[in-house]
Order: C-alpha cells, then structure tokens, then sequence
C-alpha cells in the first residue's frame, strides 16, 4: 500500500532559506543516533513530520556550520511527496508550516522557493560568504556586554594591527591550493579553491552597549567570500595580528583559529543561479 501511494502521489523540490543562533547546537548538520547532541536539522527534519509527506523528508544543507556557530542565512533542499490529489503546497504556506512546527525559539525559516527536481542546494551554489565579528579592547571576558556573548569573539588586545591584516588577507585572494588551511577529516577530492573576498575592516557599534564601554570596546567584521570552502578552512585563514597587547606577544592565526567558538556569524547566505526558482 505504501509504494502505491507513493507512486500516485506528487512530488515537490524546495529551497529554504533559514536561520538561526547556533549556541545550543552542535552544528547544522543532524545527529543520528542516541547521541544528546542535536543539529539544527534535526530540528528542520522534526517540523517537516508536521507536512504529512508520504516519504520522510530530509534536509540537504547548503553550507556546513560547526557547533556554536550562527547563520544570518543558510539554505537547503527538500522535497515533499503529498498522497494522490493533493496539489503541492505553496512556498509562503511551507514556510509558514515550518515555523509553526518548530520547537526551538533559535530557528526561524525565511523563505521557501519550488525549484525543479534536479535542483541541489550544495551542488547549485555560486557563493558563499563568511562574516566574523571581533571586540577588541576587552582584557576579560566578563567585560564584554552579555547581549555580545557568543556572537563575538572578545581579544584581550586594546587594537589591531589592521594594516598587516589587510595584507595578508590580500593574499589569499584568487586562486590557491588551500590543503595547508583545511583541517583533518575533509572530504574534498581537490584542495584548490578560489576566494574572491577577504576584507577586514571596522564593524559598527553595537546597540546593546553602554556608552561608558562603547568608548573602550571596538567591533570588526572580517569577511570572506568563495564559491565553496574546504572543511573549517574559512577558521584557518584569519591574520589577526594585534599591537598594545600589555605585553602579550602577538596572537598567532591558528591561536585565534581555534579559540573560543562561537567566533562568527555564518554564512551571510548562499547565492544561486537566477532562473532556478520556479516559484515565488
């Protein structure tokens, strides 16, 4: 009975774009198994049991997000298969299904789109952008203010050496074996990759500080763009050099590569081509 219905039935392929505030995940991904741990898919795949798919629906995430790490927006693929008759739901009211079915408060779905059947959320995307948020001027962590905890990374330095920064970002650019940045584990066949942006520059002043700490606090944004990253290789390519440390010698990169996570807000979001949304 169950393959009849899934053989008179209609298939539909999504994109959805969501975000979230990765403090009490392990990562975006899901975690199989009777693990405690929890991914924000796991969370996705939960709400779309709410949908009444004839197959479960699985999520196929565009860009991978390490445990502690946010995403302004992230996108991934789906495909919902309702029983014979059905028409395919709308975008607006996939979307409005999901968040209603969603159970954690740090997850929110933005936008849904129908794309053809042969559409892949990873496979399909031309970019993919990097933002990291640095405080400086904070010598404890207690200092920096508790609406900026886990949303930035706070150095003990009072300022950097933003020059020397811009440099060495300078040469990142373009294209380069990266197989020295990446980390154990990865699964990429080649480990060449082209990075079309590497900015570092001040951040605006965050709302949710005092003015008697916004004179001694100050944020920077460090940006990186590519079509695709090798595994944690955006954690390893971040020069930050810093002066007036009070004597500390300068931070090396793979210091602040694996300092304390969150470090960042990730991905901005993932770009497609135009013309691969069928819908609205």
């Amino acid at each position: 009975m169950g393959s009849g219905l899934a053989a008179g039935s209609v298939r539909a392929r999504y994109l959805v774009y969501f975000q979230y505030l990765g403090t009490d995940f392990n990562g975006v991904a899901a975690v199989r198994g009777a693990q405690r741990a929890t991914g924000v898919q796991n969370y996705l795949e939960e709400a779309a049991e709410g949908l009444k798919s004839v197959l479960p629906v699985k999520f196929t995430i565009s860009s991978r997000t390490d445990a502690g790490v946010h995403a302004l927006s992230n996108a991934a693929h789906l495909d919902v298969q309702r029983r014979s008759g059905q028409l395919p739901f709308s975008p607006e009211v996939l979307t409005q299904a999901l968040n209603t079915h969603l159970r954690h408060p740090a997850i929110r779905v933005l936008k849904a789109f129908r794309v053809p059947s042969d559409f892949h959320a990873r496979h399909s995307a031309t970019s993919r952008t990097y933002l990291y948020r640095l405080a400086t001027g904070c010598p404890q962590y207690e200092q920096l203010p508790v609406f900026e905890r886990n949303r930035c990374w706070a150095l003990r330095a009072d300022c950097l050496d933003v020059a020397a920064m811009q440099e060495a970002a300078h040469h990142l650019l373009g294209t380069h074996d990266f197989s020295a940045f990446q980390s154990a584990g990865s699964p990429s066949a080649s480990s060449v990759r082209t990075l079309r942006r590497a900015s570092v520059s001040p951040g605006p002043a965050s709302p949710f500080v005092l003015p008697q700490e916004s004179r001694r606090l100050q944020f920077w944004s460090l940006e990186f763009e590519s079509q695709s990253f090798l595994y944690r290789q955006e954690l390893g390519v971040q020069p930050v050099p810093s002066r007036k440390t009070s004597g500390q010698r300068p931070m090396a990169q793979r210091q602040v590569a694996w300092g304390e996570v969150p470090v960042s807000l990730r991905p901005i979001s993932p770009k497609f081509p135009k013309g691969q949304t069928v819908g609205p």
